[in-house]
């Protein structure tokens, strides 16, 4: 094809151009097996990953149809090293298998060599147990989730075939009582169910909890659902009791406020994750039932001891829900391992198109400190220059002159540090919720910003993750966790509900120019320039002073 959308280069970069008349067709067919980098106006980059060519092997792809792609898209000849390079790449995963043997699992090759190179790896070595042949070694039925960390670790991704436990049955329906999934949620759940394990992800404000019912009421079995925090854990409460037919007798919330165990069980990170005098006591949790499922919420945010954990879960089903599989810890790989591949990926401008998700329009406010401060900044300590930076007095007057700008729409003000927190509700009259708001008076005020007797709320980061709030329009970031990428689409997520009346989110992040406070949001913006989200820059001065009609 002389004159396809894609370019190829040899340091496994793909550019597509946007206005091609092909350019849909190629991103649907590239997607299995590269990442997205970057997607500004006019040309988005892809890169081919190892991990993105495992996942791509994973979900049932092979070299040829991958090669097929790019020789048939690209614009100029497909260097023949990248080529080569795909394949072997490729052809790494599936050379050990995870197999079942009667009570036994085996690490199977067809490749004598890299059995024998991978159990030379000292961290390997534990793992095993007797060599059945040449072929075959027994793994330690405990270390099923153990082994696949340190086999990728190696570049030898192992295919796990070894099947799953069907758990204790339990009978759950979609209540399907004038709404229907959509296609791609759909499309989301036979993607996992067809594998046995993996993660979807999907934007904030596409439904990824109706995905999680959904794949629940295939399993039809106990599911035990792990979230952030017991505000989530009462919000994926409802939501299944609306769109399922399970019943407030069947759902158990294990929480610091609450120790239930039933056939649904909704528990969260921290509980799961606490120590007490160097043990973690609520781990039988794991195995007060035999669970047919185990779903992850925000499985980008998978603290370290819940990896551990679920490497002990391996026999389970398990589905990761989240809307970036980037990690700030660079732990992609582990959420490979023991959560399962990429089953299903939509990109969020796909999801706007249709009409599911608002489109957003994504402003920077730059701010500039006085000749005083600029000294004061300078002079100080590298490890509260960003404190200082980011709770900038001067901030205060942008955001409630933001606020009186979108008057009356349904406002979100974010922040990182309590202190400015406080100081902008008091300003803005508005109510304030940080973690030290008791879980009960949170919820009054969620639903009472729901219902719209409030329209102003002041959050902490407690607000960055499973909040449902479909009404906000407006979102103003004050300040943030520095660089944080995963952050700033979670708070743009909590704007782009689809609105009734089809109208535009705004986003709004408030920077102070000149600090490291611009550096860390240029950094944090990332993500979402990589997701097509352009952001303008607007001075401080410059804002319209008449409400937005």
């Amino acid at each position: 094809m002389p004159d396809g959308p894609l370019i190829v280069q040899s340091d496994k970069t793909i550019l597509l151009e946007v206005d091609h008349d092909l350019a849909t067709e190629a991103r649907h067919a590239i997607a299995p097996f590269a990442e997205l980098e970057r997607a500004p106006e006019h040309i988005h980059t892809y890169r081919v990953t190892p991990l993105a060519l495992w996942n791509a092997r994973a979900a049932g792809h092979d070299a040829e149809q991958v090669v097929d792609v790019l020789l048939r898209f690209s614009r100029y000849p497909v260097p023949q090293a990248l080529l080569i390079d795909v394949a072997e790449t490729m052809d790494r995963y599936g050379r050990l298998r995870l197999e079942r043997d009667g009570d036994q699992l085996t690490l199977v090759t067809t490749d004598k060599p890299v059995l024998e190179e991978v159990l030379r790896h000292k961290k390997i070595q534990p793992l095993i147990g007797k060599r059945l042949d040449d072929l075959t070694v027994v793994v330690h039925n405990s270390e099923r989730g153990a082994i696949k960390q340190q086999l990728i670790k190696a570049g030898w991704p192992a295919e796990d075939l070894a099947g799953y436990v069907d758990g204790e049955a339990h009978q759950i329906d979609l209540a399907q009582d004038g709404w229907s999934l959509r296609p791609y949620q759909q499309e989301a759940v036979d993607g996992f169910w067809h594998g046995g394990s993996g993660v979807v992800v999907l934007p904030c404000g596409a439904g990824k909890t109706l995905v999680g019912a959904a794949a629940m009421a295939e399993a039809k079995a106990t599911t035990l659902i792990l979230v952030t925090n017991t505000v989530s854990a009462r919000q994926w409460r409802d939501e299944l009791l609306a769109r399922t037919s399970l019943t407030e007798d069947e759902i158990g919330e294990y929480s610091g406020a609450r120790k239930e165990i039933r056939p649904v069980t909704i528990a969260t990170y921290q509980v799961l994750t606490m120590k007490r005098k160097g043990v973690h006591p609520h781990l039988e949790l794991l195995d007060a039932r035999d669970w047919g499922l185990v779903l992850y919420d925000e499985v980008h945010l998978l603290p370290a001891p819940i990896f551990r954990m679920t490497a002990d879960l391996q026999a389970r089903r398990r589905l990761g829900l989240t809307a970036t599989l980037v990690r700030e810890d660079g732990r992609e790989s582990d959420v490979f391992s023991l959560i399962g591949p990429k089953r299903y990926d939509a990109p969020w401008k796909d999801i706007e198109a249709q009409g599911y998700i608002a489109p957003a329009d994504c402003v920077e406010v730059r701010v500039s400190l006085s000749e005083t401060e600029r000294m004061t900044y300078a002079t100080t300590e590298a490890d509260v220059r960003y404190r200082y930076a980011s709770c900038a007095p001067v901030k205060e007057s942008v955001v409630e002159q933001l606020v009186r700008q979108h008057q009356g729409a349904p406002t979100l003000v974010i922040g990182q540090y309590l202190d400015q927190l406080e100081g902008l509700a008091g300003r803005l009259n508005a109510d304030l919720i940080t973690g030290e708001t008791p879980v009960g008076q949170r919820q009054k005020l969620y639903q009472a910003f729901r219902d719209g007797e409030i329209s102003t709320l002041v959050v902490s980061k407690v607000a960055n993750f499973s909040i449902d709030l479909p009404e906000a329009s407006v979102a103003i970031q004050v300040s943030g966790t520095f660089g944080s990428r995963q952050e700033e689409a979670q708070r743009l997520g909590r704007v782009l509900r689809p609105k009734g009346d089809g109208r535009t989110a705004h986003f709004y992040t408030v920077v102070t120019r000149d600090t490291v406070d611009a550096e860390y949001a240029a950094h944090r913006q990332r993500f979402l320039a990589e997701q097509g989200y352009a952001y303008r820059i607007v001075d401080a001065e410059d804002l319209p002073t008449a409400p937005v009609e």
